[in-house]
């Protein structure tokens, strides 16, 4: 089991569970009041003199937040409750999830029922996946680094966070080359080359990815050790030379047939003895406590999410050996599974 520091990130759900918490946060955010309120305690003048709103909204936002407890309101004055001062330590993912479910919101209002129905009409009409638009990721204009930057921001903080966990399940102190195929904005690699300094990394994605991605990493000591390939996976050929592949996130998003031609062609690409390595979210299961607000966008990939046994039968038919599964919970189901190459 993973140490409990590894997952001190998921406090962000709490502030995050109904739309109303989520959207009452989203204008506390955009009005200044918490970072207002980072150095010290206000009282409602105080508070008053900086805001944009009237005396009666500003008194209704600040009630809606001490009901959520993000305030405390004591003596008169109100400060960040120490809950979400912790929360604010992982102020990239909570503002990630935060825009990201409200973003989509809408597909759930207006389509839940469509997508229980019909995945493909689903697919079609949803905010959710016009927001994914992997046509953008090919030429490099202005309107499509915009708009894959945009997707990229949401994928990159829960990557940041999620990382850890999948080095805390799988040694990766054996390897020197990595190729990470679908690596986004090359987060995951400079991750696993952060903690482990003889490793290379390559990360394969698409030309527009790649370049936001570059980007991404500029700045970190680990950049001279990872480099970007630009290329579609699915049909363009890999580079070898690499003792060990992952997925991470990736193979969600394409159907079975598209699943195993990624396996099929990172298989031959790995070297003798060299490891493939996925990291996926397995089956969104409810508990009693249902789902927060803030899973909006995992629920409506919910079709998607595939059982770690589908992985290890295409491991299988593969002819990998010492295939390893690890199951666990973060704020849904996870898994890493990991085969070996005769």
């Amino acid at each position: 089991m993973h140490p409990n520091h590894l997952v001190e990130y998921l406090c962000v759900d709490k502030f995050l569970q109904t739309l109303t918490s989520a959207r009452s946060l989203k204008s506390a955010l955009e009005l200044g009041l918490i970072d207002l309120l980072l150095s010290s305690g206000l009282n409602d003048e105080q508070l008053q003199q900086h805001s944009e709103c009237p005396a009666g909204s500003l008194q209704l936002l600040l009630q809606l937040l001490v009901a959520d407890g993000v305030l405390d309101h004591s003596g008169g004055h109100f400060t960040l409750s120490e809950p979400f001062r912790r929360a604010l330590t992982f102020r990239d993912l909570l503002e990630a999830k935060l825009d990201f479910a409200l973003l989509i919101a809408p597909d759930f209002a207006d389509l839940f029922t469509v997508l229980l129905k019909n995945t493909d009409e689903f697919l079609k009409r949803a905010k959710l996946f016009s927001l994914f638009d992997y046509q953008r990721c090919f030429e490099s204009t202005p309107t499509n680094y915009d708009r894959t930057k945009h997707w990229m921001r949401f994928t990159t903080a829960l990557t940041r966070y999620e990382s850890p966990i999948c080095l805390f399940y799988h040694d990766f102190s054996a390897h020197r080359r990595l190729l990470d195929i679908g690596g986004n904005s090359g987060e995951f690699a400079q991750q696993i080359c952060k903690q482990h300094s003889e490793i290379t990394a390559t990360v394969c994605d698409l030309p527009v990815v790649c370049d936001i991605g570059q980007q991404h990493i500029s700045t970190t000591p680990e950049a001279q050790r990872i480099e970007f390939y630009r290329a579609n996976a699915l049909d363009a050929p890999l580079p070898n030379g690499h003792d060990i592949v992952t997925f991470k996130s990736v193979l969600h998003d394409w159907p079975d047939e598209q699943a195993r031609i990624f396996l099929k062609k990172a298989f031959e690409s790995l070297e003798s003895g060299g490891t493939l390595l996925i990291y996926e979210r397995g089956p969104v299961q409810v508990g009693t406590s249902g789902l927060p607000f803030s899973l909006l966008p995992i629920l409506l990939f919910f079709p998607f999410y595939r059982p770690a046994d589908f992985y290890v039968e295409q491991f299988q038919r593969l002819g990998m050996s010492k295939i390893c599964v690890h199951e666990f919970r973060l704020e849904t189901p996870f898994i890493v599974v990991s085969g070996r190459k005769p």
